[in-house]
């Protein structure tokens, strides 16, 4: 035990000695050691119960790492491959996507091509045992750690569909989550592409997609959706946007303590169209390599970005080897898009009374040109050319969704229809709509609103000041109206019900790429995209104002 607590303790000491720089006073350093180790191993020896030395250390190195940023992490060994799997898309597994519904796991999508699609899965199907092993009350980390393993290796799956119990040999492979789930060719020569993640093989998919896009001389404009896409690495963004701008420009700077962490990267490869019109679609998901792309196209005036203001993260992430396999994750530097703006929102250096990193203030923001001379902002992420406002939460959909409803609607539809049309072709007909209510009847989908909330707190602070057997009369009257409200929300909503219906069913036949397509309709981002893409005048007006 001893031993043990010894080497944890000197892993420990390594990975604190990362964290101080050249300039840091070399008694503190010693100091500081000391106190720590001294304490950590008194700790172990007079704690009234045993302690696990791995996991105190786990605890006091996160809560460390805590008070800097949230992009600095630790991994010990028993996590280095899922941050792989975040870097690369790669594992080694069956391929599918579960969640928790009750007791137990249900696959909610098999990835198409892979083994749970090859073997027959199906989304909605109830795990209920691994191995000859019950998977009752397992959770989803729990069960995918399980269902992951070598390729080439067995997992035996009991799994329940429609009330009929089924079992499944299934042989793991090495699963390339893609990047690029969906691209196509809409109507008159704009092309889509959806990237979802910047692993490694991002800028090859992308590129593949664009060529292929582009051949026959077909397209037109291109519509590049980044909605979501919380980034990844940094070298895969400077690839893509290669590839629509010249060899040799600037694309990023990064600007850290030292000499190896603060450069200019620039395009290294001759691109692939320079002239083609461009947009770019983002949000408030869109994050770190997806405003590199953003922010970059919009500050050499190539794209117009179109959507609602980013993310907001301007930090850069190196990963270092510490002892006994584990690795530190740690942000070595700031990034400036190539106007010079930093677009990162949060000021980790600072915190409130509370503790809570604050937002950059306002009177501490600058504003850059663009290559054309537009104006942009820095410190608070990418601001769209175009806005599209974002659409208010819709609290019976939200509920619907959470409590599983569509995904078991769907689940019963994809039993009891062996195929559909084509995902852009299916359509959710009123009488499917209706036959979606009438599953509801005896289904639990209450929810809360602000109003409710609003009316709640209203009632315990009369309740507290005696006001409320005066007011009584009038709440009851004002509760009874808002729940009559509530009860037809789902007429109310009936749009967005029916497009969230159609995605979830369309998946079922068509899966990943399904849902893509199914999605495409009714979509305010891309008709605006399409919009610009087909009038010159006002694609251009957009990126260089000033032009007569």
């Amino acid at each position: 035990m001893k031993r043990k607590i010894f080497l944890v303790v000197s892993a420990a000491v390594m990975l604190i000695t990362v964290a101080f720089t050249n300039n840091t006073d070399q008694f503190e350093l010693s100091k500081n050691l000391d106190v720590f180790a001294s304490l950590y191993r008194e700790l172990n020896t007079r704690y009234v119960d045993e302690t696990d030395p791995g996991k105190l250390m786990k605890t006091g190195i996160d809560a460390m790492l805590e008070s800097l940023d949230p992009y600095t992490n630790y991994y010990p060994e028993s996590e280095i491959e899922d941050y792989k799997f975040m870097q690369t898309g790669q594992y080694g597994g069956i391929g599918s996507m579960v969640h928790k519904i009750g007791d137990y796991c249900v696959i909610s999508e098999p990835y198409e091509g892979f083994p749970a699609y090859k073997s027959g899965l199906r989304a909605g199907d109830k795990i209920l045992e691994i191995n000859a092993v019950s998977a009752k009350g397992k959770n989803v980390s729990d069960l995918s750690k399980i269902l992951k393993g070598e390729p080439g290796s067995k997992v035996k799956l009991k799994i329940e569909r429609q009330g009929k119990e089924m079992d499944f040999e299934i042989t793991r492979e090495e699963i390339q989550v893609k990047s690029v789930p969906y691209y196509a060719m809409l109507d008159k020569g704009i092309g889509y592409i959806k990237l979802t993640s910047f692993t490694e093989k991002a800028g090859k998919e992308v590129r593949e997609a664009l060529q292929d896009l582009s051949k026959d001389n077909q397209l037109k404009g291109l519509i590049f959706d980044l909605r979501g896409n919380p980034g990844g690495l940094l070298r895969e963004s400077i690839d893509i946007v290669n590839y629509f701008v010249d060899k040799g420009t600037a694309v990023v700077e990064t600007k850290g303590k030292y000499k190896n962490t603060s450069e200019v990267r620039k395009t290294l490869n001759a691109p692939i169209n320079t002239q083609l019109p461009l947009t770019v679609l983002v949000d408030g998901g869109s994050a770190s390599a997806s405003e590199i792309v953003s922010g970059s196209l919009q500050d050499l005036d190539r794209a117009v970005v179109i959507g609602q203001k980013t993310y907001g993260k301007g930090l850069v992430q190196g990963t270092y080897n510490l002892s006994y396999n584990a690795m530190l994750k740690v942000t070595i530097a700031k990034y400036y898009t190539p106007s010079g703006r930093c677009i990162q929102k949060i000021d980790y250096g600072h915190r409130d009374d509370k503790g809570k990193a604050i937002k950059i203030a306002d009177s501490l923001k600058t504003t850059f040109k663009t290559k054309n001379g537009r104006e942009v902002i820095d410190g608070d992420g990418v601001k769209p050319d175009i806005e599209i406002e974002k659409e208010k939460g819709n609290p019976v959909l939200g509920a619907l969704i959470e409590k599983n409803h569509i995904f078991n609607f769907a689940t019963e539809y994809r039993a009891a229809h062996e195929s559909i049309t084509t995902a852009k072709e299916f359509k959710v007909s009123d009488e499917l709509f209706n036959e979606f209510v009438a599953y509801l009847k005896d289904k639990d989908y209450s929810y809360n609103t602000n109003s409710d909330r609003l009316l709640n707190e209203f009632k315990k602070t009369a309740g507290d000041e005696k006001y409320i057997d005066a007011v009584k009369e009038e709440y009851e009257a004002l509760h009874k109206k808002l729940q009559a409200q509530k009860n037809s929300d789902l007429v109310l909503f009936k749009d967005e019900i029916k497009q969230m219906l159609k995605e979830e069913i369309a998946s079922r036949y068509y899966y990943q790429k399904g849902r893509a397509e199914a999605g495409l309709s009714n979509d305010k981002f891309i008709d605006k995209a399409v919009e610009i893409l087909l009038t010159q005048e006002k694609y251009n007006a957009l990126l260089n104002p000033s032009a007569k």
